[in-house]
């Protein structure tokens, strides 16, 4: 491939990582406490859409900060993951390979 088609890839490349960045904002994540009493639902691009509270968490404080911390987290690494497999299948299908730079895209 010579430098110029190899720049046209790059190029196209960049605006396909774009186009999948906000698509993935459209990609939504839900994820609750194992006895469904506080829910959250973000995007693949980690951001927090929404957060759904049983009244009876209200009661304790402590409680309610420690359901938030779990789910949030747990949510957090599954956009994470979802996120991060969407950006490596777009890097992946549409990097030229360059001689010498094979390794960086396994």
């Amino acid at each position: 491939m010579d430098l110029m088609g190899m720049m046209g890839k790059l190029k196209e490349t960049q605006q396909n990582i774009e186009d999948t960045k906000k698509r993935l904002d459209n990609v939504l994540v839900d994820e609750q406490s194992t006895d469904g009493l506080l829910k959250v639902t973000l995007t693949a691009n980690r951001t927090i859409k929404s957060i759904s509270v049983d009244d009876s968490l209200l009661e304790d404080k402590d409680q309610l900060e420690d359901y938030l911390v779990v789910v949030l987290n747990k949510a957090i690494a599954k956009a994470t993951k979802t996120n991060e497999t969407e950006m490596e299948a777009v890097t992946k299908m549409d990097m030229p390979m360059i001689p010498g730079m094979e390794d960086l895209f396994k």
